[in-house]
């Protein structure tokens, strides 16, 4: 007995250190997926969905751990008053954040559209944890810098978490409307009869009923064939008429009006388009975002996050607008590696490919601000099974993949309730968060896909350089200060859009390190053609620097130097030499 218990005893303690020396190597490296911290500071389940302050927690975790990189901010106060949290990603320690190229990132303008939040976020998360680990991600966050904020609906977002909707409500925000013009505010909207958080369908048994049971998939409701007797009749989404107008759910915060309806770019009045609001920028939200890029002219590119199709949208998003064949051909480059990145999507023009859009998000930033700007709708069928689905109606689809992939989870079962109107009536249906949100598997890889290509954009956004500077002397003291300016990327420091309405400042190039006699803009290099700017010549005004493009310009100097040259660019940055 006494050797069995020193036996056990050997084995157990041999097991013990085998654990611990594994454990050990755990915690202090693994073998790392590509694409993907090993050993993460801020531990964040990308599988999810998360509410305000966990948005705001998740940004303050970043800052704490990665304060050379990090800092949370808000740019304003929604209507309800919660913070428009702002994550603000670049190399603190690199340059001033504010002089660098920058990219501005939002997401669930509208608020049932949710995943956008988390693709924002993990964007930042990425771009902190794989700092000091991917030299590519280094040289991006020395030269750019990502203004981030999740969600610019956070209540709407709060609403459609917490209170009874369905896929498709809230789309606005919270503010109060009239939505059915009675003279009362919100007094009929949904109501969940089952208490379960989801605003599905109601139907009732009637033999005269146009409805059927599909064969299919019991939980789906089909139209009778025009021969057949019928079961059921549909009674719309759950509520009853709270109002005693003989409507149900007419009023309510779901669709009376559109954030992405708010923008002083082609806006119109309601009558015109839908969700127009009172005004542009009536919505705070709106107003907040609008301040914050308009004092940031250094915004090179901008992605919004929509959902769902599966499109990279640019605008216009009215037939009137026609982007500047100059602009058109960046957007075209950067839609077609899209299109790579993101397999299933499809690069498209608003108005042509999709509907009209009065005052939308998209055509400010590029119509109001010169900025290229893009719009992903994230998630398509095609991520369902991996290929196109045929003519069959998408919601067959969807019912398929949840009996194959979610077991049943998506989908609530026909059950009884008792209705204050219609007496017994039965509930049942697709949950909010399915069809809307991308299920929990999947959302992992289309935050990184999405990202992968926001951050292409940032990478091709204008970078200047001070390519080559050279001199001769001239004699009696005076020399010649020939400088070559280049842009390394492929979208200009200014696009046409941004010439043509006087947006952002020139470029400046200045000179240091003697008097200045005169200063020239060079047409042309070879043949020695030049122009000369008479006015402050110690600081050329260069227009636009093309992509892939040089500017080149020349001082004479009174003295032997050392000179130093420097460019700064609103959009491109700066650079000496």
């Amino acid at each position: 007995m006494q050797t069995q218990r020193k036996v056990f005893s050997g084995a157990i303690g041999f097991l013990m250190t085998f654990l611990g020396g594994s454990a050990g190597l755990q915690a202090q490296g693994v073998l790392a997926a590509m694409g993907s911290p090993p050993n993460p500071r801020v531990e964040v389940s990308w599988d999810r969905y998360y509410d305000h302050a966990s948005i705001g927690d998740i940004g303050r975790r970043l800052e704490q751990a990665y304060p050379d990189r990090c800092r949370l901010s808000s740019i304003g106060d929604s209507y309800q008053g919660r913070e428009l949290w702002m994550i603000t990603v670049t190399n603190f320690d690199h340059g001033e954040a504010d002089q660098k190229s920058g990219m501005y990132i939002d997401g669930n303008i509208h608020a049932n559209e949710i995943q956008g939040t988390e693709v924002s976020l993990y964007t930042a998360w990425y771009l902190c944890e794989m700092a000091d680990r991917v030299p590519w991600v280094d040289s991006l966050l020395d030269e750019r810098v990502f203004y981030i904020v999740p969600s610019i609906n956070p209540d709407g977002r709060e609403s459609f978490m917490y209170e009874g909707n369905n896929q498709h409500s809230p789309r606005s925000g919270v503010v109060p409307r009239d939505s059915d013009g009675d003279g009362t505010v919100d007094e009929d909207g949904y109501d969940d009869l089952n208490g379960d958080g989801h605003i599905t369908q109601m139907r009732v048994r009637n033999p005269n009923g146009r409805w059927i049971v599909s064969p299919e998939d019991s939980r789906i409701m089909i139209r009778a064939a025009i021969d057949q007797p019928g079961e059921y009749d549909m009674l719309g989404s759950e509520g009853w008429d709270n109002d005693g107008d003989g409507r149900v759910n007419e009023d309510g915060v779901a669709f009376s009006y559109d954030p992405n309806r708010n923008w002083p770019w082609r806006w119109q009045p309601r009558y015109v388009q839908g969700g127009a609001d009172y005004y542009p920028t009536s919505l705070p939200e709106t107003r907040a975002v609008i301040d914050f890029i308009v004092a940031h002219p250094n915004i090179a590119g901008v992605q919004t996050y929509h959902n769902s199709g599966g499109m990279i949208l640019r605008g216009p998003g009215v037939p009137r607008d026609q982007y500047r064949p100059q602009d058109v051909r960046v957007y075209d480059a950067l839609g077609a590696v899209g299109e790579e990145i993101l397999p299933g999507y499809r690069y498209m023009v608003v108005w042509s490919d999709l509907y009209t859009v009065w005052g939308g998000e998209l055509d400010w930033t590029y119509g109001g601000r010169g900025i290229i700007s893009y719009s992903n709708e994230l998630f398509t069928p095609f991520k369902y099974f991996e290929e196109a689905p045929e003519q069959e109606r998408y919601d067959r689809v969807e019912y398929r993949f949840d009996r194959l992939l979610l077991m049943n989870e998506a989908v609530v079962p026909w059950t009884e309730v008792q209705h204050p109107q219609f007496g017994t009536v039965e509930v049942g249906g697709v949950k909010k968060q399915y069809t809307r949100a991308i299920p929990g598997f999947l959302l992992p890889a289309e935050a990184h896909r999405n990202m992968a290509f926001t951050l292409y954009q940032a990478h091709q956004m204008p970078l200047v350089k001070v390519d080559t500077v050279m001199t001769r002397s001239l004699g009696n003291g005076l020399t010649e200060v020939t400088a070559v300016i280049a842009n390394r990327r492929i979208t200009p420091t200014h696009t046409q859009q941004d010439i043509e309405n006087h947006i952002t400042r020139p470029d400046w190039v200045s000179i240091e390190g003697g008097q200045v006699i005169a200063g020239f803009v060079v047409d042309n290099l070879r043949m020695g053609l030049a122009t000369e700017q008479e006015r402050n010549p110690q600081r050329i005004n260069i227009r636009n620097i093309g992509g892939m493009g040089t500017a080149t310009v020349r001082w004479v100097m009174r003295g032997n130097g050392p000179f130093t040259v420097t460019v700064d660019s609103r959009k491109g940055g700066v650079d000496s030499k």
